[in-house]
This record gives structure tokens, sequence and C-alpha cells, in this order.
């Protein structure tokens, strides 16, 4: 049995407290000092550090995991104190930030179609806490995932879409996004074209994954036209929801040789895999505060 001593010993020994800070802004010097020294004074420690200046647009990027401490249950820089105190650093530099606590659940709405690859990666990941979301809605125009979805005990919608009730599917999204406190929503092949209206109300937290045989290959079974042409790469890519279908910035791609001898179905079962993975990362690295944008290009501080 440990001591009285022993247990208050225990008790004072320090928690460290993780944050991540994220910052962009015109590059200038001093800007790397200016946050470090901010880190310093309140007494925290870098764990991990990226940046990135872009010459051509005189831009700054800065990702930050640090820590601070904990003694005897008296946190010496939370969250909001950190926030209140870099406020005025951010100011100075003109800065766009965000400091959130590390490892923070983004609440996450997938939108799914009938093709329910994706969604059944991203839901698998979620539940085993290989990637920081909660997923707390499942909107789908078909039914066909709703028993999978009902197995991970999320609440799962089902919104048709018709050219006349496209209108009312996309406010009936809207009022789940505010109902679930969304912060992410993630197009997991969800096979309806989103309104600009709806595109411009969620830009930059809405995430969708195609093959990247577009434009070459549209409509229906693109990997069976690629067959036809004999492609020698399959892919796919996963970039941030704008007005331009198929067009917003670029997050994630994968890319996997094929040969003469992949059939048509076969072409498709490496597309679904590098789907998956091209989606996952994307909604990794957005959720792990890595992604930040500049015009219609995203930097990604891996």
């Amino acid at each position: 049995m440990p001591t009285p001593a022993a247990g208050a010993a225990a008790a004072d020994q320090p928690t460290a407290i993780e944050h991540v800070l994220t910052v962009d802004c015109v590059e200038a010097p001093g800007i790397v000092h200016a946050i470090s020294e901010f880190l310093l004074q309140q007494g925290c420690d870098i764990i991990d550090i990226k940046q990135y200046g872009d010459k051509a647009q005189g831009h700054f990027f800065m990702r930050v995991h640090f820590a601070s401490a904990s003694v005897a249950g008296r946190q010496t820089a939370g969250t909001g104190d950190l926030r209140r105190t870099f406020a005025p650093v951010a100011e100075r530099w003109q800065m766009n930030w965000q400091l959130e606590p590390h490892g923070r659940k983004r609440r996450v709405l997938v939108m799914v179609s009938k093709m329910g690859h994706c969604l059944n990666d991203l839901l698998f990941r979620a539940r085993t806490g290989d990637i920081p979301v909660e997923i707390v809605a499942v909107v789908s125009n078909h039914r066909d995932q709703e028993g999978l979805v009902q197995w991970h005990g999320i609440p799962f919608f089902h919104v048709p879409v018709t050219k006349d009730t496209k209108a009312d599917a996309e406010a009936r999204l809207l009022e789940l996004v505010d109902a679930f406190e969304v912060e992410l929503v993630v197009l997991a092949r969800y096979m309806q074209v989103l309104s600009d209206e709806l595109s411009a109300r969620l830009a930059g937290r809405t995430i969708n994954i195609h093959h990247s045989f577009l434009p070459s290959f549209k409509g229906a079974k693109p990997y069976h036209q690629a067959y036809e042409r004999g492609v020698k790469t399959v892919g796919a890519t996963a970039h941030y929801v704008n007005a331009e279908l198929d067009e917003g910035p670029i997050i994630s791609q994968q890319v996997i040789e094929v040969d003469h001898t992949y059939t048509a179905d076969d072409l498709v079962a490496v597309g679904r895999d590098a789907e998956c993975v091209a989606l996952r990362n994307a909604v990794r690295w957005h959720c792990e505060g890595r992604i930040l944008l500049l015009g219609n290009r995203t930097v990604v501080l891996r």
C-alpha cells in the first residue's frame, strides 16, 4: 500500500494537456519567434511543428502540437486561457488561427447513396478511434445502407431527392446539420449534386470523394468506360465542395497501377480501395487541423 506521502507526491505529478495551434498569415520575419515565445511564456512544450512559406503568394502556414501541464489538479494553461492570451499575438500579425484540444473528436454527418464502401470504412475507423471523429448521423437518398448504420447505433435519415423535392431535401439536410451541431459533412459516394446555395452555406466544411477519371469518364459506370480505353492507373480524389462540380480544393489523392489483365470488375474493386483511402485521409487531416486553404489550393501540414 502506498503511504499518504507517496500518494500526495503522485498527485502532484504534472499531467500533460495537449493542444494544436494552426495559423496562416502574410509571410514576415519574426512569426515563428512570436509563436514560440508565446508558448514559452505559457509554460508549454512543443511536441511537433510543421510550417510552410509560400514564396509565390507571400503567405505563411504553421501547425504546432504542444503540451501544457496540470499540477495537483490545477491546469496552468487551459484552452480558454491560451486562446485569450494568444489573441493579441494573432491580431498583431493579422493571423487566421485556431487553437483546439489535441484529439478532440469532430462531429461529422455522412451522406451516402447506394454504395457503402466509403461509409463502411469511416464507420469502422470512427468506432475504433482510428480517426478523431464522432459520426453523429447518416443521411441517404436510398435505404441500402440503413441496416449497417443502425448496427453502429447511429441515427439514419432517409431523405429522397427528386427534381421536384431537391430544395426540400437540402432544407432538411441543413436542419440536421444544425440539430446535430455538425462540424463536417462528408459525401461518401453521395450521388447527388449539391446546389450552389448549399455548397456556399457549407463551404470549407464539406468533403467529397470521386474517381480520378473525371472528367475523362463521366456518367454511369466510369470504371467500365476506363476498361474499354485500357487505362493503366486507377485513382480517387477527395476535395472540398464548392459551386464548381468536382473542382473544389483538392485534399488527398490515391493512384494505383493496373494493367491489361484487370477486368472491368477488377477496376471497380481497385477503385473502391483508392476511394476509401483518399477519403479517409482527407477526413483525418481535416479533423486533425492539418489543412489550410490558399485560394483554390490546400496546404496539408502532415
